[in-house]
């Protein structure tokens, strides 16, 4: 069993988290901690920004908060101890920062299933399974 699992889900994909969350309490057992963790994506270039209003991050990461309370509120069982986490920049990087900083047991992420493109997972799923320090466990969705 593992005391503190991270589970990063993407709100607006359900297939990133229908799995992927009973996959992360089973893991755990009835005691484990469980980090939910959504990443709000940078712009990448700054140029882009120049077309959002100022301030349009910020009230973004305000939003996306408090729809992550509510979604933990309708999908975590009561008698789990959770807390959600809302990152901000590169999707991979912010999980692996994110593993780290709480200093979890394991990861849990859902990954599509893949298309030859990808070849075994979706770009980001790679690079947490590649450079996480914790154990990574991939569920696949439908």
């Amino acid at each position: 069993m593992y005391k503190t699992i991270l589970l990063p889900i993407d709100l607006s994909a359900p297939a990133s988290w229908t799995k992927a969350l009973p996959s992360a309490l089973q893991l755990g057992g009835a005691d484990a901690v469980l980090h939910v963790v959504t990443v709000v994506p940078d712009f990448g270039m700054s140029v882009v920004s120049g077309y959002f209003r100022e301030g349009f991050e910020k009230g973004a990461l305000k939003e996306v908060g408090a729809k992550l309370k509510d979604w933990v509120n309708a999908n975590v069982p009561d008698h789990v101890e959770v807390h959600p986490h809302v990152m901000h920049g590169r999707i991979y990087d912010e999980i692996l920062r994110a593993a780290d900083k709480l200093k979890v047991d394991a990861i849990v992420l859902a990954s599509h299933t893949p298309e030859l493109a990808d070849y075994l997972l979706g770009p980001n799923a790679a690079r947490v399974v590649r450079h996480a320090k914790q154990s990574v466990f991939v569920v696949r969705g439908e």
